[in-house]
């Protein structure tokens, strides 16, 4: 099996072309996306082994949605087949001082029906060193918060580092339910990824002082948000992403990470974007994290990268992330201008 297994819900992404809004538009643009399915195809793109679990429908969009992973070399043979339809979801593209939209149709859907029999978690992990999931996995409800505990118990067993992206929707479950299932499943984690506003919907931690909307954010009030959390579940790492909203079109981006064992907190370089697709920014992230610890990068190098990873995403159209480590290391070093290769 591959070195880097993910799990989750991959999703067929419809959008109007364009800045269209849904009212307006007669045609729309299909590709795949999902948390844990962008880290894979992020990681698969760096030369990594890694590979995405889920339950796919048989018929022709589930094998078109696995495909869209085997093009970029993810493993999808644990992949279960069953289920009448694929988790649909509508994304309308912001501009300006319009956010963008998100329109969930995801009821039903394969992944949702899962049952614990659906996985052999001992032959998924078989040679593996990391597992990466989120918190929009187990929000889908069925039994998917205990397949999630299955799995983590079971990368435990094996010796399998663990990393989850809180990841709220609050149009999956409540904050109640959030709370009371990540808790329970944060125990097996290793490394923490939130952002500006997960810690504080799921575990009602928040930055002092910081404005997300007004574009203040507060670097000493996310060291506490960091500590507070490795306190409650003795995370090895907490890496925090930081956001600065200046409108749909601009935003600036960071991020921190918390190595617990050296008591030492990095920040990574600011970067000012112009967006051409925010979806899947956060992945993009958790894939640069993950490869960089995986290859033994130091704290300020890892979360360097996996800014740099994460800022160029927001380049890219579409959920997943088309660029090489080279391509990062490049950003990383200073290179932002963006010239022309000749």
């Amino acid at each position: 099996m591959a070195d880097i297994v993910t799990f989750g819900e991959l999703m067929l992404r419809l959008q109007p072309y364009h800045y269209e809004r849904f009212v307006q538009c007669d045609r729309v643009g299909f590709s795949f996306g999902g948390g844990e399915a962008n880290v894979a195809v992020s990681l698969a793109n760096y030369g990594e082994s890694a590979a995405f679990v889920t339950k796919l429908p048989s018929h022709a969009v589930g094998q078109a949605a696995l495909n869209s992973l085997r093009r970029y070399g993810v493993d999808t043979s644990k992949i279960v087949r069953g289920g009448d339809r694929i988790g649909i979801y509508f994304n309308e593209k912001g501009a300006s001082q319009r956010g963008s939209v998100c329109i969930y149709d995801r009821k039903d859907s394969a992944i949702s029906q899962a049952i614990a029999a659906d996985f052999d978690w001992d032959s998924i992990f078989d040679g593996a060193k990391w597992f990466h999931f989120t918190g929009i996995t187990p929000a889908l409800g069925g039994d998917l918060p205990e397949i999630c505990e299955q799995a983590c118990k079971k990368a435990k067993e094996k010796g399998v580092q663990i990393s989850c992206d809180l990841n709220y929707r609050g149009k999956l479950w409540s904050k109640e339910r959030a709370r009371e299932t990540m808790s329970r499943l944060c125990q097996y984690v290793d490394v923490c990824i939130s952002n500006e506003e997960d810690a504080k919907d799921v575990f009602g931690i928040e930055a002092a002082d910081t404005d997300i909307c007004g574009g203040n954010l507060n670097h000493e009030g996310y060291k506490s948000v960091a500590k507070q959390l490795h306190d409650r579940f003795h995370f090895k790492m907490v890496a925090i992403t930081l956001r600065e909203s200046h409108s749909a079109s601009q935003n600036g981006w960071s991020a921190m990470l918390y190595n617990a064992a050296a008591d030492e907190y990095c920040f990574s370089s600011k970067y000012e974007m112009q967006i051409i697709d925010r979806v899947g920014g956060g992945d993009s992230f958790g894939g640069g994290l993950i490869y960089s610890l995986l290859h033994g990068k130091s704290t300020q190098e890892a979360v360097d990268f996996a800014a740099a990873a994460s800022a160029l995403k927001h380049s890219v159209e579409g959920d997943y992330n088309m660029v090489t480590a080279g391509e990062v290391e490049k950003l990383v070093a200073g290179d932002g201008s963006g010239r022309i290769q000749r």
